[in-house]
């Protein structure tokens, strides 16, 4: 197979994006007067359903069984939602979440060599052009033939109308790409749209289930060894990142 594309999850691929969600979360729901408040130990399984907007309603439905639902559910959630990305943009802009390490310099070293890089996201497009122009500078975007993310889809992860949606407008077979992500359900959707996929962990997806990834990496530290195992058609030696 040749490598012809590489496809991004962002949320805890690109950068370790989940704390900065929960707590801008948590900010939302305080300035909406709500007594609600998500620990790590909660979010984590909130975190099974993808989608800010779908978590909250998931969150309400399951977790609240007291709660007088507003009239209009659907405007509420997306006003919290719209107030969360507020914070959460905040967040980035102010330099708290940073690219992971090792993920610039792969992006660097694919651009060279002539690898087209895409994303392939359920997070919202203000979350992701913040983080990539935080990342990669005023032009970060720039950097990415395509990007799929929020609502471009009807289905979210683990549904693969993402993937689909990428292939489709990069023009490319699933064989000709490989994805990067960091959950099951990120795995599972990337999977089912017959793309290749390598899993990086982090703090919130250490012990999921990744059966069907190529490899899975504590983290792209040692870029050798990932293009190693990928087969990637770009400089094998160590970085430092």
């Amino acid at each position: 197979m040749t490598i012809q594309a590489i496809i991004f999850d962002v949320d805890g691929t690109l950068a370790d994006t989940e704390d900065g969600h929960r707590k801008s979360f948590n900010k939302a729901f305080a300035e909406n007067k709500l007594d609600w408040s998500w620990d790590a130990a909660l979010y984590n399984q909130l975190l099974g359903v993808t989608g800010g907007k779908e978590r909250i309603k998931y969150f309400v439905e399951g977790f609240l069984p007291g709660f007088t639902r507003p009239e209009d559910i659907e405007e509420f959630v997306k006003h919290l939602h719209k107030v969360k990305t507020a914070h959460y943009t905040a967040m980035l802009r102010e330099g708290h979440i940073p690219l992971r390490p090792g993920i610039k310099q792969l992006l660097t070293d694919a651009r060279n060599g002539n690898i087209r890089l895409a994303i392939a996201t359920t997070t919202s497009p203000e979350n992701v052009a913040t983080l990539l122009q935080q990342g990669l500078g005023a032009d970060g975007a720039s950097w990415f033939e395509v990007i799929g993310c929020g609502d471009v889809v009807p289905h979210k992860k683990p549904a693969p109308d993402v993937y689909f949606w990428v292939l489709e407008k990069m023009g490319l077979p699933a064989a000709d790409c490989i994805a990067l992500e960091d959950s099951e359900n990120g795995l599972r959707s990337s999977l089912a749209a017959g793309i290749k996929t390598f899993v990086t962990l982090n703090h919130y997806t250490r012990n999921q289930n990744f059966s069907g990834a190529e490899a899975v990496f504590n983290d792209l530290t040692d870029l050798g060894n990932f293009y190693r195992v990928t087969g990637l058609p770009l400089p094998k030696q160590q970085f430092s990142v």
